[in-house]
Protein backbone atom coordinates (compact mmCIF):
# COMPACT_ATOMS: atom_id res chain seq x y z
CA UNK A 1 0.00 0.00 0.00
CA UNK A 2 1.24 3.47 -0.92
CA UNK A 3 0.51 6.23 1.61
CA UNK A 4 0.42 10.01 1.21
CA UNK A 5 0.69 12.30 4.21
CA UNK A 6 -0.84 15.79 4.00
CA UNK A 7 0.91 18.27 6.33
CA UNK A 8 1.48 22.02 6.66
CA UNK A 9 3.72 22.47 9.70
CA UNK A 10 6.39 20.88 11.89
CA UNK A 11 5.67 17.32 10.87
CA UNK A 12 6.02 15.55 14.22
CA UNK A 13 3.33 13.04 13.29
CA UNK A 14 4.88 12.65 9.84
CA UNK A 15 8.15 11.82 11.58
CA UNK A 16 6.49 9.19 13.80
CA UNK A 17 4.77 7.60 10.79
CA UNK A 18 7.95 7.60 8.71
CA UNK A 19 9.92 5.94 11.54
CA UNK A 20 7.24 3.26 11.96
CA UNK A 21 7.32 2.49 8.24
CA UNK A 22 11.12 2.47 8.10
CA UNK A 23 11.24 -0.01 10.99
CA UNK A 24 8.56 -2.09 9.21
CA UNK A 25 6.07 -1.78 12.05
CA UNK A 26 3.83 -0.61 9.22
CA UNK A 27 4.27 -2.71 6.10
CA UNK A 28 3.56 -0.01 3.54
CA UNK A 29 5.33 2.64 1.52
CA UNK A 30 5.34 6.29 2.57
CA UNK A 31 5.27 7.43 -1.02
CA UNK A 32 4.36 11.10 -0.86
CA UNK A 33 4.13 14.25 1.22
CA UNK A 34 1.54 16.80 0.09
CA UNK A 35 2.38 20.20 1.61
CA UNK A 36 0.81 23.62 1.05
CA UNK A 37 3.41 25.63 2.99
CA UNK A 38 6.86 26.20 1.48
CA UNK A 39 8.28 27.12 4.92
CA UNK A 40 7.01 23.99 6.69
CA UNK A 41 9.59 22.02 8.66
CA UNK A 42 7.92 18.80 7.52
CA UNK A 43 9.53 19.26 4.09
CA UNK A 44 13.00 18.77 5.62
CA UNK A 45 11.79 15.69 7.48
CA UNK A 46 10.47 14.22 4.24
CA UNK A 47 13.82 14.87 2.59
CA UNK A 48 15.65 13.07 5.41
CA UNK A 49 13.44 10.01 4.96
CA UNK A 50 13.71 10.15 1.17
CA UNK A 51 9.99 10.81 0.73
CA UNK A 52 8.88 12.59 -2.41
CA UNK A 53 7.29 15.99 -1.70
CA UNK A 54 4.65 17.73 -3.76
CA UNK A 55 4.47 21.40 -2.70
CA UNK A 56 1.23 23.04 -3.76
CA UNK A 57 0.34 26.64 -2.90
CA UNK A 58 -3.33 27.59 -2.87
CA UNK A 59 -2.49 31.04 -4.29
CA UNK A 60 -1.26 29.43 -7.52
CA UNK A 61 -4.75 28.12 -8.35
CA UNK A 62 -7.84 30.08 -9.34
CA UNK A 63 -10.19 28.36 -6.90
CA UNK A 64 -10.50 25.47 -4.45
CA UNK A 65 -11.74 22.91 -7.03
CA UNK A 66 -8.76 23.71 -9.26
CA UNK A 67 -6.40 23.36 -6.28
CA UNK A 68 -7.90 20.03 -5.23
CA UNK A 69 -8.05 18.67 -8.77
CA UNK A 70 -4.28 19.07 -9.01
CA UNK A 71 -3.86 17.17 -5.75
CA UNK A 72 -6.15 14.41 -7.07
CA UNK A 73 -4.08 14.18 -10.24
CA UNK A 74 -0.87 13.75 -8.22
CA UNK A 75 -2.46 11.13 -5.93
CA UNK A 76 -3.55 9.12 -8.95
CA UNK A 77 -0.16 9.42 -10.65
CA UNK A 78 1.54 8.16 -7.48
CA UNK A 79 -1.02 5.33 -7.05
CA UNK A 80 -1.80 6.38 -3.48
CA UNK A 81 -4.08 4.06 -1.49
CA UNK A 82 -4.40 5.90 1.84
CA UNK A 83 -4.43 9.62 2.65
CA UNK A 84 -3.18 10.54 6.12
CA UNK A 85 -3.89 14.07 7.39
CA UNK A 86 -1.20 15.18 9.82
CA UNK A 87 -1.59 18.88 10.54
CA UNK A 88 -2.84 19.84 7.08
CA UNK A 89 -4.26 23.31 7.67
CA UNK A 90 -6.89 23.27 4.94
CA UNK A 91 -10.40 21.89 5.08
CA UNK A 92 -10.97 19.47 2.23
CA UNK A 93 -14.15 19.94 0.21
CA UNK A 94 -17.08 17.54 0.45
CA UNK A 95 -16.43 16.52 -3.15
CA UNK A 96 -12.83 15.57 -2.32
CA UNK A 97 -13.84 13.65 0.80
CA UNK A 98 -16.64 11.76 -0.96
CA UNK A 99 -14.33 10.88 -3.84
CA UNK A 100 -11.99 9.16 -1.36
CA UNK A 101 -14.59 7.86 1.09
CA UNK A 102 -13.05 5.65 3.82
CA UNK A 103 -9.60 6.35 2.38
CA UNK A 104 -8.74 9.51 4.37
CA UNK A 105 -7.83 9.42 8.05
CA UNK A 106 -7.17 12.21 10.51
CA UNK A 107 -5.84 12.62 14.04
CA UNK A 108 -7.44 15.00 16.52
CA UNK A 109 -6.14 15.99 19.99
CA UNK A 110 -9.28 15.29 21.99
CA UNK A 111 -11.72 12.49 22.68
CA UNK A 112 -14.17 13.22 19.90
CA UNK A 113 -16.94 14.29 19.83
CA UNK A 114 -15.65 16.56 22.62
CA UNK A 115 -13.62 19.67 21.75
CA UNK A 116 -13.80 19.77 17.98
CA UNK A 117 -11.92 22.44 16.05
CA UNK A 118 -8.37 23.70 15.71
CA UNK A 119 -7.76 24.60 19.39
CA UNK A 120 -8.84 21.35 21.04
CA UNK A 121 -6.03 21.13 23.61
CA UNK A 122 -6.45 24.76 24.68
CA UNK A 123 -10.23 24.39 24.79
CA UNK A 124 -10.06 21.29 27.01
CA UNK A 125 -7.51 22.98 29.28
CA UNK A 126 -9.50 26.22 29.62
CA UNK A 127 -12.74 24.32 30.19
CA UNK A 128 -11.19 22.53 33.14
CA UNK A 129 -11.77 19.06 31.71
CA UNK A 130 -10.54 16.22 33.90
CA UNK A 131 -9.93 13.90 30.95
CA UNK A 132 -9.00 14.51 27.32
CA UNK A 133 -7.08 12.40 24.80
CA UNK A 134 -6.48 11.62 21.15
CA UNK A 135 -8.75 10.30 18.40
CA UNK A 136 -7.88 8.81 15.01
CA UNK A 137 -10.85 8.68 12.67
CA UNK A 138 -11.94 8.36 9.08
CA UNK A 139 -12.76 11.70 7.51
CA UNK A 140 -16.28 12.42 6.32
CA UNK A 141 -18.08 15.57 5.17
CA UNK A 142 -18.35 17.03 8.69
CA UNK A 143 -15.47 18.60 10.63
CA UNK A 144 -13.76 16.32 13.16
CA UNK A 145 -16.36 13.66 12.52
CA UNK A 146 -16.49 10.21 10.94
CA UNK A 147 -16.01 6.63 12.14
CA UNK A 148 -13.46 6.35 14.97
CA UNK A 149 -10.51 4.02 14.45
CA UNK A 150 -8.69 4.42 17.78
CA UNK A 151 -8.96 6.60 20.87
CA UNK A 152 -6.80 6.96 23.95
CA UNK A 153 -7.78 8.92 27.04
CA UNK A 154 -5.46 11.11 29.11
CA UNK A 155 -6.12 12.38 32.62
CA UNK A 156 -5.43 16.09 33.04
CA UNK A 157 -3.52 16.47 36.30
CA UNK A 158 -3.96 19.45 38.62
CA UNK A 159 -0.34 20.51 38.08
CA UNK A 160 -0.52 20.29 34.28
CA UNK A 161 0.21 23.44 32.33
CA UNK A 162 -0.94 23.95 28.76
CA UNK A 163 2.60 23.15 27.63
CA UNK A 164 2.85 19.93 29.64
CA UNK A 165 -0.59 18.84 28.42
CA UNK A 166 0.40 19.49 24.80
CA UNK A 167 3.56 17.42 25.27
CA UNK A 168 1.57 14.50 26.71
CA UNK A 169 -0.98 14.69 23.88
CA UNK A 170 1.74 14.69 21.23
CA UNK A 171 3.41 11.68 22.83
CA UNK A 172 0.13 9.75 22.54
CA UNK A 173 -0.37 10.92 18.96
CA UNK A 174 3.03 9.63 17.90
CA UNK A 175 2.13 6.17 19.18
CA UNK A 176 -1.56 6.04 18.25
CA UNK A 177 -1.37 7.29 14.66
CA UNK A 178 1.12 4.67 13.42
CA UNK A 179 -0.98 1.97 15.11
CA UNK A 180 -4.15 3.19 13.36
CA UNK A 181 -2.35 3.24 10.02
CA UNK A 182 -1.10 -0.30 10.64
CA UNK A 183 -4.69 -1.44 11.18
CA UNK A 184 -5.75 0.25 7.93
CA UNK A 185 -2.92 -1.40 6.02
CA UNK A 186 -3.81 -4.81 7.42
CA UNK A 187 -7.49 -4.27 6.50
CA UNK A 188 -8.53 -5.06 10.06
CA UNK A 189 -11.12 -2.28 10.28
CA UNK A 190 -14.84 -2.52 9.69
CA UNK A 191 -17.33 0.27 9.07
CA UNK A 192 -20.95 -0.78 9.58
CA UNK A 193 -19.88 -4.41 9.36
CA UNK A 194 -17.91 -4.01 6.14
CA UNK A 195 -14.16 -4.54 6.12
CA UNK A 196 -12.27 -1.48 4.94
CA UNK A 197 -9.24 -1.87 2.70
CA UNK A 198 -8.33 1.48 1.12
CA UNK A 199 -7.50 1.53 -2.58
CA UNK A 200 -7.67 4.70 -4.64
CA UNK A 201 -6.43 3.23 -7.90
Amino acid sequence: MRIAVFASGRGSNFNAIAKAIKSQKIKASLALLICDNPDAAVILKAKRFGVKTFLIKRADYKDKPDFENKIIQVLQEEKISLIVLAGFMRILSNDFVLRFKNKIINIHPSLLPAFKGSHAILDAFNYGAKVTGVTVHFVDELMDHGPIILQQALKIEENDTLESLEAKIHKIEHRLYPEAIRLCVQARLKIKGRKVHPALH
